[in-house]
């Protein structure tokens, strides 16, 4: 690594405490295409080293690009994954498509095949191969390297990749234990995957999605909320969020789905660092009113005009993160002028 490129990074990582802190309202990320990467490889075992080879360049090339841009970006090393990587490890089979990113199959069908979730340890779950990937790729770096964590659901979300949903939305209506039975069993190895993870690679990370950087605490997708009331929200998902927080130290929520009826408990989750919430265009001034002086934001920003003058459309205290796809090189470096102006 460039003996600069440390002092940069650290300074990079201190303007993003200050922006969890309050003492600072807008942070940038100017994206454009990287030059000569190899295509994408999908995330299947057998193609472990063109994984690993994929995650270098990526890093490699966003350490470059820290070189170009003063922006807020903080260079990560990324393994791809899919949603399937925790319900795998309770049993739950694969489909991997030849075209395509691949995905668990429910091995619950209804209340008599919860036997077959049992608890599951660390080290003889199929999570391993993600070590033993990240830890070539720390050891590369010279364990200087901020990951980018795995593709991450609540427990919540990955209990309804284990059991169909067509039957667990039955269940957490007539058999509310049960769900929380299997939850509790994907939540203890959540939490000892992401307890040797944070000792192997540090506690810093970049979530995976959307990529913002965490000084420490946990980020994860909750999609789920979308088909369920506020009150079920509050009994199943609520609890298991705040605990998480609780736990590392604050949390990061992404969310797909169509959720506004959801806000309000959204805004009760302790410790939330950063909401990322899929909207449509007519939604996502109210969303950021709604949360303004609540936590910071990075929604998917979609603005027509320049891309510095959409902070100007939002309340005072709104804390943001825009992050935008430029074309090229030159229109990130004409964005990262103006945003600077900003701070």
């Amino acid at each position: 690594m460039n003996k600069d490129l440390p002092k940069e990074i650290a300074a990079r990582k201190k303007r993003w405490e200050e922006l969890y802190a309050g003492r600072r309202l807008s942070m940038l990320q100017a994206e454009y295409p990287a030059a000569n990467q190899m295509e994408r490889p999908l995330p299947w075992p057998e193609l472990k080293k063109q994984r690993i080879e994929y995650a270098w360049q990526g890093y490699c090339a966003r350490l470059e690009r820290l070189q170009v841009l003063d922006d807020d970006t903080i260079p990560s090393i990324a393994i791809e994954t899919g949603t399937e990587i925790f319900a795998e490890s309770f049993g739950c089979k694969v489909h991997r498509p030849y075209n395509d990113m691949p995905f668990a199959l429910p091995v619950i069908f209804n209340y008599s095949d919860i036997a077959k979730v049992k608890d599951t340890e660390l080290s003889s779950s199929s999570l391993t191969r993600l070590f033993d990937m990240a830890d070539e790729l720390y050891e590369r770096s010279d364990k200087e390297a901020v990951f980018r964590l795995p593709d991450i659901q609540s427990p919540m979300d990955i209990t309804a990749l284990i059991w169909d949903k067509t039957d667990l939305y039955v269940a957490l209506i007539e058999n509310p234990a049960a769900v929380l039975e299997v939850s509790a069993k994907v939540t203890r190895l959540l939490c000892a995957f992401l307890d040797e993870w944070f000792k192997r690679y540090g506690r810093s990370f970049i979530a995976h999605y959307p990529y913002y950087y965490m000084p420490c605490g946990v980020t994860l997708s909750e999609d789920e909320i979308g088909a369920i009331g506020p009150e079920m929200f509050s009994e199943f998902f609520l609890p298991e969020l705040n605990r998480l927080s609780e736990r590392y130290g604050g949390i990061g929520v992404h969310c797909c789905a169509t959720a506004r009826h959801q806000w309000e408990g959204l805004s009760r989750i302790k410790g939330l660092k950063l909401l990322n919430l899929n909207l449509p265009q007519n939604e996502i001034l109210p969303a950021v009113e709604y949360f303004e002086n609540i936590t910071v934001q990075m929604h998917n920003w979609e603005w027509s005009g320049n891309p510095w003058e959409l902070p100007q459309e939002f309340p005072p205290n709104t804390r943001a993160v825009y992050s935008f796809q430029l074309k090229n090189k030159e229109e990130a470096l004409r964005v990262c002028e103006h945003f600077a102006r900003l701070n």
